[in-house]
């Protein structure tokens, strides 16, 4: 072999050769304490009820939600964000159930409360697409639209029956304007200034949400795209951003994380709270498919999944395979 000089000069080679040696020098590390679960817990069934279009995820009983939450503390995950699932004749018009506070959402915010008190942030999202029968995350109009500020007093009943239930931090995910100042307002004025908000800032209508309609049994008719953000966009995710901020948000949020790593990345480098990447049900389903027929390591591709949005700026990430990632990282 010819050698040119000492080219190659510089040979970053040697920082790969072993596994200790590339674990040592890792940019990017990924902690059980960086993941909340999300978790459905439905209304009316006495065993859980297996979710098709997401292999391995569930709609919980009582019984099975507590089970969840006492193993996601075992393995060291941080929090778990709650989704309620009432029965079809509870859903109206105005989303009522959402904001009963027997309803099946604030009743499983007890339950987990109960359980494991405050050794998991228990999270609970605040948004009432759960519960209307048309499905939208707000209160119609006559002639079909989403009344955004009559949305906004359903939000800020929202946030006080939530945060009676028991939850540490509420999620206002209906991209709404003005619904963090709104649930911030109905907090501190119902005594819970200590509930902190994590602002859905950055959410995109994606065709990635597709097995989330099953999993919370969605009655939508249409689409959320006057008020998700278009995926052609990014300078108005920072607006969006400035707004949630500046209206008392205590984390903010990007949503889906996977086909947007880039917002993830602008929205990180320009705050000063902590940020969190909601792994969504789409992308959950598309690792969990392709490894069914064989056509790529699953484990491997879902530790680079998430790797990618910690590497990106997500302090914190929303998986449905929190608790199984937390177990082997503490086993690793």
């Amino acid at each position: 072999m010819t050698v040119y000089g000492n080219f190659p000069g510089s040979r970053p080679r040697r920082l790969r050769t072993t596994p200790a040696m590339r674990r040592m020098v890792a940019e990017t590390r990924l902690d059980p304490a960086n993941l909340i679960l999300p978790a459905f817990v439905r209304e009316g069934i006495t065993a859980p009820v297996a979710i098709s279009a997401m292999p391995g995820v569930q709609q919980h009983t009582l019984d099975t939600l507590r089970k969840a939450a006492v193993d996601a503390v075992s393995a060291g995950v941080s929090g778990i964000m709650l989704f309620g699932v009432p029965t079809d004749e509870k859903k109206d018009a105005r989303g009522t159930a959402g904001t009963d506070p027997d309803g099946i959402l604030q009743v499983g915010l007890r339950a987990v409360r109960e359980e494991v008190g405050d050794d998991l942030v228990v999270m609970s999202d605040l948004c009432l697409d759960e519960y209307t029968d048309h499905g939208h995350c707000g209160v119609l109009t006559a002639d079909g639209r989403v009344d955004n500020d009559a949305t906004l007093e359903r939000y800020a009943e929202m946030a006080q029956v939530q945060a009676d239930a028991g939850a540490h931090v509420v999620g206002p995910s209906g991209m709404m304007d003005g619904q963090v100042g709104v649930v911030r307002d109905a907090l501190d004025r119902t005594g819970h200034e200590d509930v902190s908000i994590l602002a859905y800032t950055v959410k995109y209508s994606s065709a990635f949400y597709g097995p989330f309609r099953e999993a919370v049994g969605s009655s939508l008719k249409g689409d959320r795209k006057t008020y998700q953000q278009d995926p052609a966009n990014a300078r108005e995710s920072l607006r969006e951003l400035a707004l949630d901020l500046d209206e008392g948000a205590d984390m903010v949020m990007v949503k889906p994380a996977g086909p947007y790593l880039d917002i993830l990345a602008k929205v990180a480098d320009s705050v000063d709270v902590p940020v969190a990447a909601y792994q969504i049900s789409g992308e959950y389903a598309m690792i969990e498919a392709a490894a069914e027929k064989g056509w790529i390591d699953r484990d491997a591709a879902i530790m680079e999944s998430l790797t990618g949005m910690r590497r990106a700026g997500a302090q914190m990430i929303l998986t449905y395979w929190a608790t199984e990632v937390a177990e082997r990282l503490r086993r690793s």
